[in-house]
C-alpha cells in the first residue's frame, strides 16, 4: 500500500462490498470495525444513498430537526493588531456587536514585529468593548508560538488566555493526524507532529478551555487515514468531552500548500464529500452530537447534501461589517438569517440561532441580527 494516494483521487468499491456493514449499521447487530468503515468512505450509488441515509436517521437521533448557526465575525490577528487611526480594534467590535454577533474568532499568529503579549491585549482589547461578546482563539500553532515568545509552558499561556476572556479554541490545524501526511503536507517538511496537536488541544480541554474538532480531508490522506483520525478525535472526546462539535473541511485546491499547487488541480468529489459526513456521524454518533457543514468550502449542492446526510450546523454567518469588510480571511463571505432559512425550509427544519457552545442565542441578539439583515 502506498503511504499516500495521488491528489483527491477518488477511490470506489462495488455496492456489494459495503452491503454487509450498512445491514449492520441498520439494524445495529454488531459493531463495526475500521476495516467495515474505511469500506464505506468507498459507498456508491445506491449504497451511497442508504449511507447517508442513515446518517441523516443518527443526526435526527441526536439533535432532532434543527438546523443551528452562529452569528460571529472572524478577524485576522495581525490585520487588526496593525490598525491604526480609523477603524480600530474596538470599532470593529462595536459594529459586530451593533449588528448581532455573540462570537468573534481571532485567526492568525501575532506578526513577529509586535510583542507576543498582544496575543492577551487583543482579547483584552476585544472583551472590554463587549464584556458578553464570546471570543473563540486560538488555534494550536498560534497557541504554541505564543508560548514559545513568552516563554512559558503551553497550560500557562492557556490559563493566561482564558483569564483575558477567551472561551473556546478553534480545532483547526489538525488537518489530518497522521505524520506521514502531515509531512507530505509540509511546505519545508516542518510539520506539527500529531503528538504535539493532541497534547496542545487536550491541554486546553484540561484548562477549562472547550474547542473545535477538525478534519480536512480531499488531498493526500487515503480512507485509512480519515478513520484513524475520526478514531482519534473519538478517543480525545471520551476522556476530556472537550469538543464542542466536528466540522469536515473539504481542501480547496487554491489553499493547498505552494509545493503542491502543481497536482492540486482538484478538491475531493461529491461522492467523498458525502461519505465522510455520513461516516463521521455514524461512527462517532455515540461522541460527537454536532457534525458542522463547512459552507464557506461547499458548493450549494454539497451542502444540502450534507446537510441531508448527517450535517445539523452550518457554523458561523460571518458578518462582514462595513468599517473593514477584508479585516477576517473569509471576508466577502456572509450568511444572512434568509439565507439560513430557506436552506431549513427546504430539509423540512426549524432554525435556532445559537451561542459558541450550543446554547441558544439570547432572544435580543436574535431580534437585533434579523432585523439588522432584514
Amino acid at each position: 500500500m502506498t503511504l499516500r494516494r495521488s491528489w483527491a483521487e477518488d477511490t470506489r468499491l462495488p455496492g456489494s462490498t459495503v452491503r454487509p456493514a450498512l445491514r449492520r449499521i441498520a439494524d445495529g447487530s454488531a459493531p463495526l470495525a475500521d476495516a467495515d468503515w474505511i469500506l464505506l468512505l468507498q459507498a456508491q450509488g445506491d449504497e451511497l444513498d442508504e449511507l447517508c441515509d442513515l446518517a441523516d436517521v443518527a443526526r435526527r437521533n441526536a439533535v432532532g430537526d434543527e438546523l443551528t448557526f452562529v452569528a460571529n465575525r472572524n478577524f485576522d490577528t495581525g490585520t487588526v493588531l496593525d490598525l491604526i487611526g480609523t477603524p480600530r480594534l474596538e470599532d470593529l467590535v462595536a459594529e459586530a456587536w451593533t449588528l448581532g454577533a455573540t462570537e468573534i474568532c481571532l485567526q492568525g499568529p501575532v506578526p513577529p514585529s509586535r510583542p507576543a503579549s498582544d496575543y492577551l491585549t487583543v482579547v483584552e482589547r476585544i472583551r472590554a468593548v463587549a464584556p458578553e461578546m464570546h471570543v473563540h482563539a486560538y488555534r494550536v500553532p498560534e497557541v504554541i508560538d505564543a508560548a514559545q515568545r513568552l516563554d512559558i509552558t503551553v497550560r500557562e499561556f492557556l490559563l493566561a488566555a482564558r483569564a483575558a476572556g477567551v472561551g473556546t479554541v478553534p480545532g483547526t490545524a489538525a488537518q489530518v493526524l497522521d505524520d506521514t501526511v502531515r509531512a507530505a503536507l509540509a511546505p519545508n517538511g516542518e510539520a506539527l507532529s500529531v503528538a504535539t496537536w493532541v497534547e496542545t488541544i487536550t491541554t486546553a480541554h484540561d484548562v477549562g478551555l472547550k474547542s473545535t474538532a477538525t478534519m480536512l480531508y480531499g488531498h493526500l490522506e487515503r480512507p485509512d487515514h480519515q478513520v484513524a483520525h475520526l478514531r482519534l478525535l473519538g478517543a480525545i472526546q471520551a476522556r476530556t468531552g472537550g469538543f464542542t462539535e466536528l466540522i469536515l473541511m473539504p481542501m480547496l485546491p487554491e489553499l493547498a500548500p505552494p509545493h503542491l499547487r502543481e497536482v492540486a488541480t482538484h478538491g475531493p468529489s461529491a461522492r467523498e464529500t458525502r461519505a465522510v459526513h455520513a461516516v463521521a456521524r455514524l461512527m462517532l454518533r455515540e461522541s460527537f452530537d454536532h457534525l458542522q457543514a463547512a459552507w464557506t468550502k461547499l458548493d450549494a449542492d454539497a451542502l444540502t447534501a450534507v446537510l441531508r446526510g448527517g450535517a445539523d450546523d452550518v457554523g458561523g454567518v460571518l458578518i462582514d461589517g462595513t468599517l473593514m469588510p477584508g479585516a477576517g480571511p473569509e471576508s466577502g463571505r456572509q450568511l444572512v438569517p434568509a439565507d439560513v432559512e430557506r436552506l431549513a425550509a427546504d430539509l423540512g427544519r426549524t432554525v435556532r440561532q445559537r451561542t459558541t457552545p450550543y446554547g441558544s442565542a439570547p432572544a435580543e441578539r436574535c431580534d437585533v441580527l434579523r432585523r439588522v439583515f432584514a
